[in-house]
């Protein structure tokens, strides 16, 4: 089911490229095959891990990269379905709940349309899941690694490691958290160090053009001026960035005021799910609602939105009990259609920007529902004395 959906959206699979993510990908890979740095001899936005994806797809030849990366893409949706099922069995659900999710993650390309094949961001929301899956197993180190290889390719996985090392070091012990921390920095390290050897002013202006971004035209805080400039209370300016990180951004002191904001409530949402996460007890449906509710709220307030991040919600919403995260993530994957291909109107500030705003507070209430379950579990824990959180000695 999950392929054939991904097979209905315009560009999506088995149909004609029309997308700039994919090139890019192809170009990168053109010249690494051709004896180029990464880094050192041309630009990469991207970090290291995500060669991974980027490669493999150029064995199809150049006439057919684009067909074989969404295959590669659409391969990664499949799994990480199954690892949903399989976490969701884990956890003990019922068969109908285990169902509904399941449907939702196999429908998920139909209502987000072809980005999710368009983009690399497929990847690192497969390894977020199976780090959590490998968690729920007890295989706390390889989880860990997993997740270092995730940030390797993406970054935004970072925001689980204080969750995952909390589960390990209240379930498995001190020196398992600290294997695990050592898997996970040796993991991304190994990925990240040749490039950081050959390249290594590339690779930090890399990670740099990303971290210096403004507020970009997707974003809540851009969204909520480009609202009062529509209703006459602010003059909006939009400033097209070429160099490195292509975005558009607003410029002003306003603007740069709300992204120094926004980047402030990011870290005060992931250390909020952190801390509640920390004060619960140590289950499976605590950890699966903390993990999307770490992503969540690192989305919630980022300073650079693009439509493909929601990717990164699909397989860890369906893990957390109560419909309403279930279908706020179905309309905000949604809404991302009703603007993706009339992208002109959001950077002319057209009437399109509304759409953008809504699913902007979609996932800003998504991260207090989610939210909100972390801190229902943790009543429960003090409700219920026969449960209380397993701890093993150091």
């Amino acid at each position: 089911m999950y392929i054939g959906a991904c097979a209905v959206p315009d560009g999506g699979l088995f149909r004609a490229a029309r997308f700039r993510d994919v090139h890019l990908y192809q170009r990168y890979t053109e010249a690494l095959l051709h004896g180029h740095v990464p880094y050192r001899d041309f630009f990469m936005e991207y970090p290291p891990g995500a060669l991974a994806v980027f490669v493999p797809p150029a064995a199809a030849t150049n006439a057919h990269y684009n067909a074989a990366f969404k295959g590669l893409m659409a391969l990664c949706g499949a799994l990480a379905l199954v690892l949903v099922a399989l976490v969701l069995v884990r956890l003990g659900t019922s068969v109908a709940r285990l169902w509904i999710a399941v449907l939702l993650v196999a429908a998920s390309p139909v209502a987000l349309g072809p980005i999710s094949l368009n983009t690399y961001d497929a990847w690192p929301a497969l390894l977020t899941v199976a780090a959590l899956a490998l968690l729920l197993v007890r295989r706390d180190v390889l989880a860990l690694a997993v997740l270092g290889l995730a940030f390797a390719a993406k970054v935004y996985p970072v925001v689980l490691l204080p969750v995952a090392l909390a589960w390990t070091w209240r379930t498995r012990g001190r020196s398992r958290a600290l294997a695990g921390l050592g898997a996970f920095a040796g993991v991304a390290v190994a990925v990240v160090l040749p490039f950081l050897v050959l390249a290594p002013h590339g690779l930090v202006e890399s990670f740099r053009a990303q971290a210096a971004r403004g507020l970009q035209i997707e974003s809540l805080g851009a969204q909520l001026l480009i609202a009062a400039d529509r209703l006459g209370l602010y003059s909006v300016t939009v400033a097209h960035h070429t160099r490195g990180a292509v975005s558009y951004d607003l410029r002003g002191s306003l603007p740069q005021t709300l992204g120094a904001l926004s980047s402030s409530l990011q870290l005060a949402a992931v250390i909020a799910v952190a801390w509640l996460y920390a004060r619960g007890r140590d289950d499976g449906h605590r950890l699966a609602a903390a993990f999307a509710a770490a992503v969540a709220g690192f989305l919630a307030f980022t300073r650079f939105f693009s439509p493909q991040y929601l990717v990164w919600l699909v397989p860890l919403v369906p893990l957390v009990d109560g419909a309403a995260a279930w279908v706020l993530l179905a309309v905000a994957l949604s809404l991302d259609q009703a603007w993706f291909f009339h992208y002109r109107s959001i950077v002319e500030l057209g009437g399109r920007s509304w759409f953008v705003l809504v699913r902007d507070l979609l996932v800003v209430v998504l991260f207090a529902v989610v939210l909100r379950r972390c801190a229902s579990e943790n009543e429960n824990a003090v409700l219920l004395e026969d449960k209380r959180p397993l701890r093993v000695p150091s």
